[in-house]
C-alpha cells in the first residue's frame, strides 16, 4: 500500500493552484474575444462596402490592416513579455482592444473604422503569446495538453464562429452591432483580469534595440502587405505589391541576421535559437501550413455558400457554426489525450481528417446539397482539432523555460504570415481562374465555381505536406529540458 501511495505521489503532477487557475482563466476569456473579433468582419464586409461607400479593394484592409498590425506588434512580445509585469502587460493589451472597440462601434466613417481596427490589433498581437507563454510558465509539463487544448478553442473555434456571430449580429443589430456586443466583455474582462492577474515569472531590464524594431516593422509588415494585397492588386498597384513583397522579404532576412548577433548577448528581440530545437521548428512549420488552409478555406467558403449556393450571411453563419462548436468540444478532449498518448497518433488523425475533407470539397459544383457542405466542414474542423493541440503542445514544450515567451512570439508571428499567404494564395487562385473562364464566355456561377474548384484543389494538394510532417513528429509526450 504505500509503495503504491509513493509511486503514485511521484507520477502525479501537482495540480495548479486556485490562483494559477484563475489567471490562465481569465486570459483565455480576454484571448477568445479578442481573437473572434479578429474573423467577423468577413461576414459583414459586403454591408460596409454599401454603407461606407467605399470599394472593395479598399474595405479589404479592415480585415488585411488588421493582420498586418498583428504581423508588426507580435515580434516585440517576446521582448515585452520578458520585461514587463504580466499585470501591467495585460492591462495595456486589453485597454487598447477596449478603446479599439469602443472607437469602432462610434466610427463615422472608414478612416475612423480602419484606425480603431488598428489599436485594436495592437492589443490582441499581445494577449495570444502572453496566453502562452502564462501556461507554458505555470503549468507541469505532464497537464499541458489539457491546458494547450483550451488554447486550441481560442486559436480555432473563435475564427470558426466569428461568421455565425457575425451574421446574426448584423441580421439583428447592423455592423454597429458586431462592436456594442464585444465591448462590455472586453471591458469586463479587463477589470476582472487586473483584480485576478498576477506576476508570472520574473522580470528583467534590457533595453530593447531599436535597429530590430524597425527591421521587424519593414520585413513582417511589408511581407504580410504583399500578401494580402495579391488578388486586389491590378494595374499600376502591382508593381507596389511587388515592391511590398521584395521589402518584407530583404527586412526579414536583415531582421534575422540582426537576432543572430544579438541573442548572443541576450539582447535579441526575437531570440532564434528556438529553431535549435527540432520539434519546435517543425511543428512551427506544420501549424503554419494548417493555419494557411484553416483562414484560406475560411474566407473561400463564405464566398461559395453566398454567391454560388445563394445563402444569406445568417444561413452562412449558421452553416458553419456545427463545425465551430465540434472544435470547441473535442479541443479539450484532445489535450487530455495529448498527455496519455503524445503527439504523432493525434497528429496522424488531425491530419488525414483534414486533408480528406478538402478533397472532398474539390469535388463541389453549383448542385452540391447544403449538407454535403456540411458533413465536409465538420469533418474539417474535427481534423484541426486534433491537430493544433498536438503541435502546440509538443512545440513549446520542446524549449527551455527560457525560450518560452520567444517560442509564443514566433508561432504567433508565423502564424499571422501563414494567414495572409493562405487567404492570398486560394483567393488569387479562384480570382484567377474565374477571370479566365468568364473571358471564355462562361455563364457568371459557372466561372465563379471552377474558381473555387481550383482553390479547393490548391487546398487538398496543400493538405498532404502536414499527413507526411505528422509522421516525423515524435512519438513521446514533450517534456521541456531545464
Amino acid at each position: 500500500m504505500t509503495s503504491a501511495g509513493v509511486s503514485d505521489a511521484v507520477s502525479s503532477p501537482p495540480a495548479l493552484s486556485r490562483g494559477d487557475r484563475t489567471v490562465i482563466g481569465v486570459l483565455l476569456v480576454a484571448t477568445f474575444v479578442v481573437v473572434l473579433n479578429e474573423t467577423i468582419m468577413g461576414v459583414a464586409l459586403p454591408v460596409l462596402l454599401t454603407e461606407l461607400n467605399v470599394t472593395a479593394a479598399v474595405g479589404q484592409w479592415l480585415t488585411a490592416g488588421f493582420l498586418l498590425t498583428m504581423s508588426v506588434v507580435i515580434p516585440i512580445t517576446g521582448y515585452l513579455i520578458q520585461r514587463v509585469p504580466t499585470r501591467v502587460l495585460y492591462g495595456v493589451a486589453m485597454s487598447l482592444f477596449s478603446t479599439g472597440t469602443l472607437l469602432a462601434a462610434l466610427a463615422p466613417g472608414f478612416v475612423v473604422l480602419l484606425g480603431a481596427r488598428v489599436v485594436q490589433a495592437c492589443g490582441t498581437a499581445i494577449m495570444l503569446p502572453l496566453l502562452m507563454t502564462t501556461v507554458m510558465t505555470l503549468v507541469p509539463a505532464a497537464r499541458r495538453g489539457a491546458l494547450m487544448g483550451n488554447i486550441s478553442i481560442v486559436i480555432s473555434v473563435a475564427p470558426a464562429i466569428g461568421p455565425t456571430v457575425s451574421g446574426v449580429v448584423l441580421d439583428l443589430f447592423g455592423w454597429r452591432g458586431m462592436f456594442w456586443v464585444v465591448l462590455p466583455i472586453a471591458l469586463t474582462t479587463l477589470v476582472l483580469g487586473l483584480r485576478r492577474v498576477t506576476r508570472v515569472g520574473e522580470t528583467r531590464s534590457t533595453p530593447i534595440d531599436v535597429v530590430s524594431v524597425v527591421l521587424s516593422v519593414f520585413g513582417f509588415g511589408g511581407l504580410v502587405y504583399g500578401l494580402s494585397s495579391i488578388g486586389h492588386a491590378g494595374g499600376s498597384s502591382a508593381a507596389t505589391l511587388w515592391v511590398s513583397l521584395a521589402v518584407g522579404v530583404l527586412g526579414i532576412g536583415l531582421f534575422v541576421f540582426r537576432q543572430i548577433s544579438l541573442q548572443r548577448h541576450e539582447r535579441a528581440l526575437l531570440d532564434l535559437r528556438t529553431f535549435a530545437f527540432r520539434t519546435f521548428t517543425l511543428s512551427s512549420g506544420l501549424m503554419m501550413v494548417m493555419m494557411a488552409l484553416l483562414l484560406g478555406v475560411a474566407t473561400i467558403l463564405p464566398i461559395y455558400l453566398q454567391n454560388v449556393l445563394k445563402l444569406d450571411p445568417l444561413g452562412t453563419g449558421l452553416l458553419l457554426l456545427p463545425g465551430g462548436l465540434l472544435m470547441g468540444l473535442l479541443s479539450p478532449f484532445v489535450g487530455r489525450l495529448y498527455d496519455r498518448v503524445g503527439p504523432r497518433p493525434l497528429l496522424l488523425v488531425g491530419t488525414v481528417a483534414t486533408s480528406g475533407s478538402l478533397w472532398f470539397a474539390s469535388t463541389f459544383d453549383a448542385a452540391t446539397p447544403s449538407a454535403l457542405v456540411l458533413v465536409f466542414h465538420l469533418v474539417l474542423s474535427l481534423g484541426l482539432a486534433f491537430s493544433f493541440t498536438p503541435l502546440f503542445s509538443s512545440g513549446l514544450g520542446a524549449l527551455p523555460a527560457r525560450l518560452y515567451s520567444h517560442g509564443s512570439a514566433i508561432f504567433s508571428t508565423t502564424q499571422q504570415l501563414a494567414a495572409a499567404a493562405g487567404v492570398a494564395l486560394l483567393v488569387s487562385v479562384m480570382s484567377a481562374r474565374t477571370a479566365a473562364l468568364a473571358a471564355e464566355t462562361a455563364p457568371g456561377v459557372t466561372a465563379e465555381m471552377g474558381g473555387m474548384h481550383l482553390a479547393f484543389l490548391m487546398a487538398a494538394i496543400l493538405s498532404l505536406l502536414p499527413v507526411a510532417g505528422a509522421l516525423a513528429i515524435g512519438k513521446g509526450k514533450a517534456v521541456s529540458p531545464e
